[in-house]
């Protein structure tokens, strides 16, 4: 944790600058008439009214220099750089405080250089001066520079030994700032904090304990730092009886109790501590709400939302989003309705979970529900429909919002890209997704994903592969979804070599855990090219890494030695992926087909006597198509279809000419 202590101006300089005649034109002559409207300059700039504090002081026929110092400090604190160089320039006269902030405020656009260049300029410099340098130098990474200025400090107070050492917690170099914690002088309650922050983030609970019971004095923070670590490290029971000896509590010392107690499931124990709260306030409900959410404890947390005076927005639409999670679709849908109170993101959760949840049609009508009663869309909203619209068999309703989406100008914001590119992806419209992809002016890691993984599903395999090379020249690291694209074009395109290869380079190059989809893709391109045996190999070295062996990878080997007759193999693996799934209609139907192959009709009939024993039913196939915008599904042996005679004729004609082709 990285602590930012503010600088007190050292009291000696007060008395060096009455006794130094040539230090005082340094220093601000304090005009009374003048006090009022600095005040202004300074409370217009912290409030963002930036042209207003300029036209007061344009408008001032006097100024001393703190009149200056407010302006520069405020442009700062706005992001006015450039002003604030530029009205440095234009000062008159500068006192010590004008170099000082200076010195902050180029050390916070990170112009380093600069910062130095006023450094060096100093006619004096106070401690003030050294610790914006220290501090600044940490802020930009350059933990040399800090140290440099540490090393030169004439006089250091505690503030100096603060931020190098924070700096060293910061980037978890522990033993440095232990040795200078060692070395230390005086020290102050934000020393030992931070000592004790950078013990705890080690995972060094019992030194970091040390540290706080040698603690001359200890603020509340101290106390917090070390309940939240006590939490981290899982020592719940622990951090409880130290929160119950605190002697003053804040908000976080009751939000790190309460979460700390969701997270071990005690319930009872963080609700009765929230009861207990002295000031409640509708944020700590919300976290505490939150974390029973995130922790599974959906139906507990109705229970209090019920109960609960602190019910808002927030609340309910958490509690939305926790019914989703758990896949209760109904619930969710229900407590939509109820709201008496709806905001976009609630719509947006609302219309998400849905997607989400195979129930994508109800979510688009919730869309237009949304968009009938006048709520603002945002691109959350649109991020949403497009998910669904991509697992439509029809693109006319993706290409209609991809169109509001223009309309609207959120075009521009990545997450809505990446939806509108896996939509086309999905729909097997490549150029469009390749289109969509080149429009974007910074793809992150899933718009490469979804180009990747687009190419390979559709049978583009070198353009994959090649989109992959491209990806690996930019600053983006490949995860393992690109992984996933890249092994499943090597399948689709029989490159076994190329698939072997990037195989293991995802394991040794990028430290990539291979996983089930991964293991899948390979064993798939072995199987599907006749190299049952190093297929087999890969599910022995899947078992010798501890690693278990889904019903996937098995179900890849089963089709790979369908094809290529490999039934003593395909025997033991169609048997043991009916162990994981002993309802899986497709493996006895192979099954079947592999003993009658091989001339063994009785086991064919003892898998058929087994799928009656077990009222496994074969799964009828499933087909559609679009015409005229209108979509046609057909279930294997079904007749329900409005149109089955005519196209029972129509198909009757084809077979017809078909004979009469063949028979000349």
């Amino acid at each position: 944790m990285m602590f930012i202590c503010r600088p007190i101006q050292s009291l000696k300089l007060t008395h060096t600058l009455t006794q130094r005649p040539w230090l005082r034109k340094y220093t601000a002559t304090a005009l009374p008439n003048l006090k009022p409207l600095n005040s202004r300059i300074s409370n217009y700039m912290k409030g963002g009214f930036i042209q207003e504090a300029q036209n007061l002081f344009d408008a001032m026929p006097q100024r001393n220099t703190v009149t200056w110092n407010a302006m520069i400090r405020g442009y700062f604190q706005n992001g006015e750089f450039e002003n604030a160089l530029h009205l440095y320039d234009r000062m008159p006269d500068r006192d010590i405080f004008s170099y000082n902030t200076m010195i902050a405020g180029l050390m916070q656009s990170r112009d380093t250089n600069g910062a130095k260049k006023v450094f060096e300029e100093m006619p004096y410099r106070d401690v003030v001066s050294w610790n914006s340098m220290i501090a600044g130098y940490v802020r930009n990474g350059s933990m040399n520079g800090a140290l440099r200025i540490f090393d030169e400090m004439p006089e250091k107070d505690v503030v100096s030994w603060n931020l190098v050492i924070a700096a060293f917690v910061n980037i978890q170099e522990l033993d440095s700032a232990e040795e200078l914690f060692g070395q230390m002088a005086t020290r102050d309650v934000a020393s030992w904090t931070i000592m004790m922050s950078g013990l705890v983030g080690a995972g060094r609970i019992v030194e970091a304990r040390m540290c706080f019971d040698d603690m001359p004095i200890r603020d509340v923070q101290a106390w917090n730092t070390m309940i939240s670590g006590y939490i981290k490290n899982r020592h719940v029971e622990v951090a409880e009886a130290l929160f119950h000896k605190m002697p003053e509590r804040d908000w976080n010392s009751w939000n790190e109790m309460i979460s700390g107690l969701i997270s071990r499931q005690r319930i009872n124990d963080a609700m009765r501590l929230f009861s207990e709260m002295p000031e409640k306030c509708q944020r700590l409900w919300n976290s505490l709400f939150l974390g029973l959410v995130r922790n599974g404890l959906v139906t507990e947390a109705h229970a209090f939302l019920e109960k609960t005076p602190f019910r808002d927005v927030v609340s309910q639409t958490n509690m939305i989003i926790g019914y989703f999670d758990i896949g209760e679709v109904g619930n969710a849908a229900k407590l939509f309705e109820f709201m008496q109170i709806r905001d976009t993101t609630a719509w947006n959760a609302t219309i998400c979970g849905l997607g989400e949840n195979d129930h994508g049609e109800d979510g688009l009508k919730l869309f237009i529900r949304m968009k009938g009663e006048g709520l603002p869309l945002d691109e959350a909203t649109f991020t949403s429909i497009l998910t669904i619209c991509s697992n439509f068999p029809s693109l006319d309703l993706g290409k209609q919002t991809h169109g509001q989406v223009i309309k609207m100008g959120i075009s521009c914001f990545t997450s809505v890209c990446n939806a509108m590119l896996t939509m086309y992806a999905r729909c097997g419209h490549m150029d469009s997704a390749l289109l969509e992809f080149s429009y974007m002016p910074s793809p992150n890691v899933i718009s490469w994903n979804s180009i990747i993984c687009g190419l390979a599903c559709h049978g583009h395999a070198e353009k994959a592969l090649e989109m992959f090379r491209q990806m690996r020249l930019t600053d983006l690291e490949p995860n393992e979804i690109t992984f996933v694209g890249v092994l499943s074009a090597c399948s689709h395109a029989g490159l076994v070599v190329e698939g072997k290869y990037y195989f293991d380079f995802m394991k040794h190059d990028y430290q990539i855990k291979p996983t089930s989809e991964h293991y899948t893709c390979i064993v798939d391109l072995l199987g599907k090219f006749g190299f049952i045996g190093e297929a087999v190999s890969v599910l022995d070295q899947m078992e010798a890494d501890g690693v278990e062996v889904p019903a996937s990878v098995l179900g890849a080997l089963f089709g790979a030695c369908r094809i290529h007759k490999n039934f003593e193999v395909g025997e033991i693996v169609g048997e043991r992926i009916l162990k994981l799934e002993p309802s899986n209609s497709g493996v006895y139907m192979i099954l079947e087909e592999m003993y009658l192959d091989s001339g063994r009709r009785e086991d064919a009939e003892k898998i058929w006597v087994r799928m009656r024993e077990r009222g496994v039913k074969k799964q009828p196939g499933c087909s559609w198509i679009e015409v005229n915008n209108s979509g046609h599904a057909f279930l294997a042996g079904a007749r329900s279809h409005p149109q089955f005679q005519s196209i029972d004729h129509a198909l009757d004609l084809i077979y017809m000419e078909m004979e009469t082709e063949i028979s000349y």
